[in-house]
């Protein structure tokens, strides 16, 4: 199976006055095209950290990272832009909807960003929130919907451009248990229809059975990485 990001030798450091702090410490780590990679670990263990690496979001301080052969930590800023919007999809722990915008809006920006016809980006935003089972919340502002609900818009603003890879912070941090399950069940089961790569930060538990590598981390470094057999979903979201 093809290798779509490949990091090796990863390290951030932070100073603190004289001290050192090593949030990573030596990572390397590949991740297959078409899988579930869960970072899992408490907080502080420099998952987060990781993740934003290989977004672009921060620099390491020694290392590098592949992400489909590009080495991300050489890119600068306008490089990095067009890097996130032609490869990666992004769900966060806080949902990072536009409170002023509507569901349809929200989804919809980035279609924007790419350039879609108005009717093309709305035709496209429409069926992905449909899929997400809020076809009834598309004029339905982020103050409207509950916790959940907005998390749903997240995930169909991530995955509407069919994003090659799907980066997600804490997707479930802010939600109970069933909520939990049913968002997991969204994000799998979006991966798996469109052939998607998921890295996923987690310190939930509920979420580990959805993935088809956990790799734990602390003290940034991989204690160990426990492989699975892949994920089958009970009842795909998206029929």
């Amino acid at each position: 199976m093809e290798t779509i990001i490949k990091i090796k030798d990863l390290k951030k450091v932070y100073r603190m006055g004289q001290e050192k702090v090593y949030a990573l410490n030596g990572i390397n780590l590949e991740i297959k095209k078409g899988e579930i990679c869960c970072l899992y670990g408490t907080s502080g263990s420099g998952k987060t950290t990781l993740l934003n690496m290989v977004a672009g979001l921060e620099k390491p301080t020694k290392g590098s990272i592949l992400v489909k052969n590009i080495p991300v930590e050489k890119l600068n800023e306008v490089q990095l832009a067009k890097f996130r919007q032609k490869y990666v999809g992004f769900i966060f722990q806080s949902y990072n909807l536009l409170p002023n915008l509507t569901a349809l809006e929200n989804v919809c920006l980035p279609l924007i960003f790419k350039g879609y016809p108005k009717k093309v980006r709305e035709k496209e935003a429409v069926k992905m929130l449909k899929a997400v089972g809020l076809g009834d919340r598309l004029n339905h502002k982020p103050n409207q919907m509950s916790g959940g609900q907005q998390q749903r818009v997240s995930i169909a603003r991530a995955f509407v451009e069919k994003p090659e890879i799907i980066l997600a912070d804490e997707p479930t941090g802010n939600l109970d248990t069933k909520t939990t399950i049913e968002i997991m069940e969204l994000i799998a089961g979006m991966a798996e229809k469109y052939g998607q790569t998921v890295l996923l930060v987690s310190h939930d538990s509920e979420a580990l059975p959805y993935a088809d590598r956990i790799v734990h981390i602390r003290d940034g470094v991989i204690e160990n990485i426990e492989e699975k057999e892949k994920y089958k979903l009970k009842e795909c979201a998206n029929k």
